[in-house]
Order: structure tokens, then sequence, then C-alpha cells
């Protein structure tokens, strides 16, 4: 089994559940106790928060991103996953300084929404996964259309996942917030919901809602098994 490298503490609340499932998933694939070989380099979020939030410096949260990637690739990783979806953005700019490829979110999550016979999706995440163009670009290559929800439902979705998820609070009340967000964009023509941040899904269950949701993190998970398994 190839050693995954993965990239955390963004937050560490999501971090945990990609370990969880990771373990879940191969020993499931692999039977009996299986678990996966892997490392994990966990930033620290506050100071990728004042970086990114605070002093609006896209280039020292690269670095620290570049910095995780390069430690993980000298612990051994054959490929690199990142447990958390905006952070990809800055792939294309890292990739190319190591030797190993990144496992790329939006791609494992648009290979399920093809396989699923769908054409136009909303994207739920932080504000910039929904305004930033890196997760629009690679569905658009898997032919899919992605919507956004508007300005002040973006603040919300933001707002949320910032001041409760990361936090690890999942309230009824948030959950029947995006619950209703959910209807209202498949009413304005979403066949399906990317639940497109990492912590998203352990708010929204699929039976929450009747409309395919995409959670992000289990697509995630389980193409980082199949990768670690391929020849």
């Amino acid at each position: 089994m190839k050693k995954i490298g993965l990239i955390g503490g963004l937050s560490w609340v999501s971090t945990a559940e990609y370990y969880r499932l990771l373990n879940e998933i191969t020993q499931k694939m692999l039977g009996g106790v299986s678990s996966p070989h892997l490392i994990l380099e966990s930033v620290n979020r506050e100071a990728y928060v004042q970086n990114v939030n605070i002093r609006k410096d896209e280039a020292a949260a690269s670095e620290m991103i570049l910095a995780a990637a390069q430690s993980v690739e000298a612990g051994g990783a054959e490929f690199i996953v990142i447990c958390c979806n905006d952070v990809h953005r800055f792939v294309p700019e890292i990739e190319p300084l190591i030797g190993i490829p990144f496992l790329h979110i939006a791609q494992a999550t648009g290979g399920a929404i093809r396989k699923a016979g769908l054409s136009r999706v909303a994207l739920l995440g932080v504000r910039k996964t929904m305004e930033g163009t890196f997760y629009q670009n690679v569905l658009s290559e898997f032919g899919i259309e992605t919507m956004v929800p508007d300005a002040a439902e973006r603040d919300y979705v933001d707002g949320t996942i910032m001041e409760e998820m990361v936090k690890g609070r999942f309230t009824p009340e948030t959950r029947q917030g995006y619950i209703e967000l959910m209807k209202k964009l498949n009413g304005e023509g979403a066949e399906g919901i990317i639940l497109g941040c990492t912590e998203i899904p352990l708010l929204i269950k699929p039976d929450d809602i009747d409309l395919p949701t995409f959670s992000t993190t289990d697509l995630h998970c389980q193409a980082a098994v199949e990768m670690a398994l391929a020849d």
C-alpha cells in the first residue's frame, strides 16, 4: 500500500474525520483490522487564518502548505491528500515544486457527480471555495456546471463554518438552515449539492434531504485508499 501524505489541521475537526474514514475504508477493502499507511503534517490553523483573513497574504498561506507538502514528502509519502477543500487553490503553484502528486478533491468529486449523471450542481463551502474558480474549473472538465448561493447566503455558509463547524459545533438550527438553502438551490436548478467544506458532511447527512448530496470528505477518502492500493 502506498504511503499517503495528509496535510491536516485545517481544521482538526475534519482532519480527525479523514483519519477515521481512511481507516474504515481500508479495513472494508482489505479485511481484518487493516489500516492505511500514512503520515500526517498538521499545520497551525490560527497561523493560516491570520495569513489569509487578517494579513490577506495568500503567498504566506501558500508557503505554509508548501512546507507541509515538503514535510510529508520527506517522510516518505507517495502522494498528498489535503484535508480541506479551499486549500486546493494552492495546488497548481505548489505541485511543480515537489516530487509527488496531489490527489485533488475536486477531481474525486467531479468523477462522482458525472457517475451520478448530473450536469448542474450547487457548491457550498467557505467563501474562497464558493467565490473562487479552482473548483469550478475542475468540474467543467467533467462537463459539470457549478452554481453558488447569492451573496447573503454565501455570508451565512461561510460564517457558520468559521464560527461553528471548525470548532466542532453542529447545531439543529444550522442544520435546518442548510436544508432550507439546499432546497432553494434545487428550486433554482441545482440537481445536486456539493458539500464542499470538509466539515459540512458532519452537519448534513444524506437522509436529511431528498436531493443528491456529495460529501467531498467521503469521496476524497475513498479515492485516496483506491490510489494507495493501485498498482
